[in-house]
């Protein structure tokens, strides 16, 4: 079988135009439905108020109404005395008129008697038997609702194309609109395609990977509307993906794939649209998501979506939503976007469309975004990240402080209040569930100078920090001044954890020391630069080349796996775990966790840089007092190879 090319490649920006030659992209028909089963279904009419609201004038407190003229004057030491001639619930209608000298007493909610043109609180009126006495004097109009006043009879007050959320179903309700026309939903199916995938309550195995694909569309089109329906995993075989796709196209007007969509030789999708129909796209000009095809058959669309999540998830907020919105009815926006400052330097080739996985920080009302560093098949992004920066196909080089737009992966309202951006532990997001604060923090795990270095340029409110300063041997608090933070932030104390060797059961390869590292029958895994841990490594690295007569990197090449660099201490169990590595160092914690043998080096100060400018934030404060709680020092001082110090909480500078 040879091998398929990507024809020409189309922009994104023009989808919607290419494709729309080939299909009319239009709404597939109108039916009425009762309001209780509108939800999420798309209006096909405007609608018009068919009466006004409130439908009279009413009361907004519970009080007294009265001729506003009879209580001029009136204050605490010159109470108005008026007659009480009655009083009016809400839902009845008044039979009493006020007149001079008169007050009813009514309901918040009840309509306001002929006569009254305002309402006196009671708190301002003390009532004695059939007469009252007002302490304070009212204006025209006060406290009543006059009706129509939010909403009068023939206001438009939805438009065709709306999506009927609770807002719109509250809305309809309080106007008496219990029947509306909407247009039919878009039937969708998905499958996933591999032989690596298997559904998530099946048991993994070496070589596999559970789908996450199938179950991010078919939810995603859901949240828009859709009638989808996910139907399952599709093993490499171009007879079986024909099959079941030709199926899925009679009971349905769209049919989503993905994975199996680019120019290898195993990737079947565009050959099976191409038997089914004609392909109009082959390929977007954009990075990630280029292997990405669209087809029409019978009138209907099949599209094949690239196999990683992050790659599958973009270009289905950049392509599909658009095409579906317009096959749905939607008129409002179905992508949610911010601009931003990007706030480092990109380069990219020409031509090309990129988008770029980015958190968001909101620093005084304006948005800046920071690479997430992420890759394709990474699931982290889909709730870590906030969006994607869209980078121009014009652009070859993005500058610090350029303004770029974010396509939001969630709501505006979403974007996390406390960044916590540096060292990577086990237990952090523990604490910070047991704090109350891990549904408003992010946490991002880039190493403890990145944590350094996203304090001083204000990119994160907290950095978790375990430095070891090679002259001092002292964690942390000399990198205030080598980092030029000494001003901007302060150092405030975390907690001990003890870190040592961590190796298989039984230590086959009898693994005694670091000094071990450089025997050639020994594979390491490591940690990044600028991770507490490899400081820790290649320091008494420095010691052994000493002892040898060597130079670090000649040491360094004659280590197997020194380059070998995993992200987290729970990477390094794995990776020990699984073979890949016999030996890595990491967290007493992680190597209890998975079952591993464990030789303790030393234990290290974990602490925490606070951006100054933060610690007005309330989140962060209560971060700081709640590591001095009972709650949280107990749980630190029972997971295993942790300590909490007296001084925990505490400012160091």
């Amino acid at each position: 079988m040879s091998r398929k090319v990507f024809h020409k490649l189309i922009d994104p920006r023009d989808v919607v135009r290419v494709v729309s030659s080939r299909v009319h992209l239009k709404p597939l028909g109108v039916e009425e439905v009762e309001l209780s089963n509108a939800l999420g279904r798309v209006l096909a009419e405007d609608i018009y108020a068919p009466v006004d609201h409130p439908p009279f004038d009413r009361s907004e407190v519970d009080g007294y109404a009265v001729r506003v003229e009879d209580t001029y004057g009136a204050d605490e030491l010159h109470p108005v005395k008026l007659n009480l001639i009655g009083g009016v619930e809400a839902g009845e209608k008044p039979v009493i008129e006020v007149m001079a000298g008169e007050a009813v007493e009514v309901a918040t909610g009840s309509m306001i008697p002929r006569g009254a043109t305002g309402v006196v609180m009671e708190e301002y009126v003390r009532k004695s038997g059939s007469e009252v006495f007002v302490y304070r004097s009212a204006v025209p109009g006060e406290n009543i609702v006059t009706a129509g006043s939010d909403i009068s009879l023939g206001d438009l007050v939805l438009v065709e194309g709306t999506m009927i959320t609770p807002k719109e179903i509250a809305l309809l309700a309080g106007l008496g609109v219990w029947r509306l026309k909407v247009y039919r939903r878009v039937r969708a199916a998905v499958f996933s395609t591999g032989r690596e995938v298997v559904e998530p309550w099946e048991k993994l195995v070496d070589g596999r990977i559970y789908d996450v694909d199938g179950h991010l569309i078919s939810s995603s089109l859901i949240n828009m509307g859709v009638e989808a329906m996910f139907l399952g995993l599709l093993p490499d075989d171009h007879n079986t993906i024909m099959d079941a796709v030709s199926k899925a196209l009679e009971e349905h007007d769209v049919v989503i794939t993905s994975g199996s969509t680019s120019a290898g030789l195993g990737d079947l999708v565009y050959r099976v649209f191409e038997s089914l129909g004609e392909v109009v796209i082959h390929g977007l000009r954009v990075k990630p998501g280029k292997p990405t095809v669209i087809a029409v058959s019978r009138g209907k669309l099949l599209i094949g979506l690239p196999g990683f999540p992050l790659s599958c998830f973009m270009v289905f907020n950049e392509v599909v939503k658009p095409l579906i919105a317009k096959m749905a009815g939607l008129r409002s926006e179905v992508i949610q976007e911010v601009k931003a400052r990007i706030n480092y330097r990109i380069r990219k080739p020409l031509g090309v469309t990129w988008f770029y996985p980015v958190l968001l920080i909101n620093r005084g009302g304006e948005y800046i975004a920071l690479p997430a560093h992420s890759r394709s098949g990474d699931l982290s992004p889909l709730t870590i990240c906030d969006g994607y920066a869209v980078l121009d196909s014009a652009k070859d080089l993005i500058i610090e402080g350029d303004e770029v737009m974010v396509r939001l992966f969630h709501d505006r309202g979403r974007v996390p209040l406390i960044n916590i951006v540096g060292s990577n532990d086990p237990i952090l997001h523990r604490l910070l569930s047991t704090m109350g604060l891990a549904h408003v923090s992010r946490v991002l795990s880039i190493g403890s100078t990145g944590g350094w270095l996203a304090v001083r340029n204000s990119e994160a409110d907290i950095a978790p920090t375990h430095l070891l300063d090679e002259e001092t041997l002292t964690y942390n608090a000399t990198f205030l001044r080598k980092y030029g933070v000494l001003g901007k932030a302060v150092l405030v104390r975390g907690y001990d954890r003890r870190i040592g060797l961590v190796i298989n059961e039984g230590d086959p390869k009898n693994i005694k020391s670091i000094r071990d590292f450089i025997r050639s029958d020994v594979v390491i895994v490591n940690r990044p630069r600028g991770a507490g841990v490899r400081v820790y490594l290649d320091l008494e690295l420095e010691k052994l080349a000493r002892e040898l007569g060597l130079e670090l990197k000649e040491l360094t090449k004659s280590i197997r796996g020194y380059s070998y660099e995993v992200k987290s201490h729970t990477a390094v169990a794995l990776a020990v775990k699984h073979g890949r590595a016999d030996v890595g160092i990491a967290v007493e914690y992680v190597a209890r966790q998975y079952g591993l043998e464990f030789l303790p080096l030393t234990w290290e100060q974990y602490d925490f840089l606070v951006n100054k400018e933060s610690l007005e934030k309330r989140e962060v404060q209560k971060f700081i007092e709640s590591l001095r709680s009972p709650d949280i020092i107990e749980i630190i001082n029972s997971a295993p190879g942790y300590r909490a110090p007296e001084e925990i909480g505490s400012f160091m500078n």
